[in-house]
């Protein structure tokens, strides 16, 4: 499958609805509208106790029925999960399997 470049927009719906889903997941375990990736501005403190900002990707499940999974757990709804490199994603009972990977990255 062709890899879905995630920085390229703030944000991407993943669901069935053909009319607004930026990426179409056909499996019928998924609902219309079922989690969304967010780039979000965060701020943590580094080693030296310096603030550090940087924008990072995150996935919100939407209240689904059948669930998102990161890493195979079960994600809450409606709260956001920071997504790491190597991170995997799962939608309902799909066994379709989504890796984070960076621009560039290679499998060790």
């Amino acid at each position: 499958d062709d890899p879905l470049y995630l920085h390229r927009k703030d944000h991407h719906l993943f669901g069935r609805d053909v009319s607004i889903a930026d990426m179409l997941c056909a499996h019928p375990s998924i609902s219309k509208q079922h989690a969304v990736v967010q780039f979000r501005r965060t701020t943590k403190t580094d080693a030296l106790g310096l603030p550090q900002t940087a924008i990072r990707p995150y996935i919100m499940d939407l209240g689904t029925t059948n669930g998102t999974f990161l890493n195979g757990e079960r994600i809450e709804g409606e709260r956001f999960y920071e997504l790491l490199l190597k991170d995997t994603i799962k939608f309902g009972m799909s066994s379709r399997e989504y890796l984070l990977l960076h621009e560039g990255a290679t499998d060790e």
